[in-house]
């Protein structure tokens, strides 16, 4: 297993993530809605809304997954915070960075992933809003479209959380 690297702008990442004060909050409808949508769209077991904090990853939302977090070290979210465009892991099984990962030789026994990087204005990229499944999976342009699209709507609902903070 490759443990997800740290990017060279991490401190500044992470300083940006917690400004959002949304780390360890309770769920809420709007990302729930967003999560839900995408699991029914794209007939996928697993979808979360990932920020990758020091540690571990948080799950803001989730569909699929009891788990409310896991470590960072394992994480297929901390590589895809490293990619500018959509991260996508066709088989884990067959991946070397991957294959020997807990979450793939263990349960959620993750095969395919696809992450797409929430990145804020200002370029960090706080998390991602990434889909799994137990199978192996391809997307193919529209799918990856749609997506795309989902990503931002997060990243709009992530602004629009700093904004109320700061006092609109």
């Amino acid at each position: 297993m490759l443990p997800a690297p740290i990017p060279a702008n991490d401190a500044e990442r992470l300083r940006v993530l917690r400004e959002l004060l949304i780390l360890d909050t309770p769920p809420e409808e709007r990302f729930d809605r967003i999560v839900g949508f995408a699991a029914e769209e794209f007939d996928m077991p697993i979808v979360l809304i990932s920020l990758v904090d020091e540690k571990r990853q948080w799950f803001k939302a989730r569909v699929g997954l009891d788990a409310c977090e896991t470590s960072r070290e394992i994480s297929f979210c901390g590589h895809a915070i490293l990619q500018p465009e959509l991260f996508e892991v066709l088989d884990a099984a067959l991946d070397p960075r991957f294959a020997d990962n807990p979450l793939v030789t263990g349960a959620p026994f993750i095969r395919f992933y696809i992450g797409a990087p929430l990145a804020l204005p200002g370029g960090a990229a706080i998390g991602t809003l990434c889909l799994i499944d137990t199978k192996p999976r391809h997307f193919d342009m529209l799918d990856r479209a749609i997506f795309g699209t989902l990503r931002d709507l997060v990243v709009a609902e992530l602004m629009g959380q700093g904004e109320k903070e700061g006092g609109e």
